[in-house]
Parts: structure tokens; C-alpha cells; sequence
């Protein structure tokens, strides 16, 4: 390689919550000589991203618009409700949306799940972040409901969170321009999906080999019918006439006149 050339790499956008760690190193042990350059992006601005080139592929959340990007759904993430500590929701274990109805619930503008109408009572403002919604909960102005990665991201002492029912819940896809399915892209969808480096995708099968003819022990060569036998279902075969030594056909003796 001349000092020119430069070596191919691919580059991996993902989304807050999504943690790429176990892919990144499956990615590093097959494909050593080409890196790979994480890209974090906001969840909206995933989809932009990925269209603009600024990403071979990228984990995001669904929905997305399918026109011009390919997506293979991952997982589903549990949803959460992010509650300080001393909350009387503290004493249970899970929470539904009915038990929200007199709270104020935070609806931050990057809320990532799809609300047909948020629970609770809205808050005076929308926080621009997820991350300013975090703060507001830990001041006491209220609730915030979230994906369970998102509430893990942004842990804090102060804070604890219930999983929370009958609420929209998170998918995380991985996406790519349908357009731009490189051999690089290609790899790492099958690192996600689990094949193995030795898998054979695309390829077709071996078609199966003629049974050869028994050779001979002592020559190697096929071995030839034996003398006075033919193949089954021949004259010489266990169907046909039995015949004397001779070849002659054995009857009794004509009378003499």
C-alpha cells in the first residue's frame, strides 16, 4: 500500500441509549485492518444523518422512513418512569399509566416514544432535552417517563426509576441507506444477526456428487459383472430361464417310431 492509500472504514452512528460496545469488538477481532469510528447523534437527527452520508449505518429508533433507508428491527426496550428516591411510587415495583393521572409528567422535546397523548398532567413548559427533564425530576417539579436505556444514561444517586405499563415502548433498529449496501454494511448486519465467521451467506449450496463405482480391492478398477451374471432385471438375472452346465435346455427323450 502506497502512502497515499488510505485503508476503508466504516462509521457507526448511534443513538443516546444505545450502548454498541459488544458489536464494535466483534467488528475489531474479524476486521482488524479496518476501523471503525462511532458517530453519536441525537435520536431526530438520526435518520438525516445517515441520508447525508455522514454514517455508513447507524443504531436508531423506530419509526423511520423506510422510502430510502433499509432498517432490521433489534429489540424493544422496557419503558420506565424516572422517580426520585423518596417517592411514594418507591414502595412498588411496577407502575402503570393510570397511577400518573395526578402526576405532572415532563415531555421533554426529544421524547423518543411515540405519544398519542402523554400521561399525567403536563408541566407548565417543555424541557428541550432529556437530560434537562432529568434535572426537573431530581428538583421535584415532576415526572419523566422513558426508555429504560435513557434512564440509565442519565443515572443520578437522587433517582430511581419503575418500569411503567400500558405506555408506547422504544424499538432500536439498525439503518443504513438502501442505496449505499456496501460489503462493509453487509458485514456488520451479520455481525448483529449473530452469523458466525465462517457463515456462508448468499452462497448457494454444493450440488451433490454421483455415488462412484466400488473399485476393485486389488486393481482399483470397477469391478466387472461375473461370467454367466448380468445386471438385475437382465436374461442372467434371478427373473430368467435356469439353464444346464452345458447351456442346453434339459426335456425328456422323443420316442423311437
Amino acid at each position: 500500500m502506497t502512502g497515499s492509500e488510505v485503508p476503508p472504514a466504516f462509521r457507526l452512528a448511534y443513538v443516546p441509549g444505545v450502548t454498541p460496545t459488544k458489536w464494535v469488538r466483534i467488528w475489531n477481532e474479524r476486521l482488524p485492518g479496518t476501523p471503525l469510528t462511532l458517530v453519536g447523534v441525537p435520536a431526530a437527527e438520526a435518520a438525516g444523518l445517515l441520508r447525508g452520508g455522514g454514517a455508513d449505518a447507524g443504531f436508531v429508533r423506530l419509526p423511520v422512513d423506510r422510502t430510502d433507508l433499509s432498517a432490521i428491527p433489534l429489540y424493544t426496550e422496557t419503558t420506565v418512569v424516572v422517580i426520585p428516591k423518596d417517592h411514594a411510587a418507591t414502595a412498588v415495583e411496577e407502575m402503570s399509566a393510570e397511577d400518573l393521572a395526578e402526576e405532572i409528567v415532563l415531555h421533554p422535546l426529544d421524547d423518543p416514544l411515540d405519544w398519542e397523548r402523554p400521561p399525567g398532567r403536563p408541566a407548565f413548559e417543555r424541557p428541550a432535552t432529556t437530560a434537562d427533564a432529568v434535572e426537573l425530576v431530581a428538583a421535584g417539579v415532576g415526572l419523566l417517563v422513558v426508555p429504560q436505556s435513557l434512564a440509565r444514561l442519565h443515572h443520578r444517586k437522587d433517582l430511581t426509576y419503575r418500569p411503567l405499563t400500558g405506555v408506547p415502548e422504544s424499538r432500536i433498529a439498525l439503518s443504513w441507506p438502501e442505496e449505499k449496501t456496501t460489503d462493509l454494511v453487509e458485514e456488520f448486519i451479520g455481525i448483529v444477526r449473530g452469523r458466525t465467521v465462517n457463515s456462508t451467506r448468499g452462497r448457494p449450496p454444493t450440488p451433490p456428487q454421483p455415488k462412484a463405482k466400488r473399485a476393485d480391492k486389488k486393481t482399483g478398477a470397477p469391478r466387472k459383472p461375473a461370467a454367466g451374471k448380468t445386471s438385475r432385471g437382465g436374461a442372467g438375472g434371478s427373473g430368467g430361464a435356469k439353464q444346464s452346465k452345458g447351456g442346453a435346455k434339459r426335456g425328456k427323450p422323443r420316442r423311437r417310431p
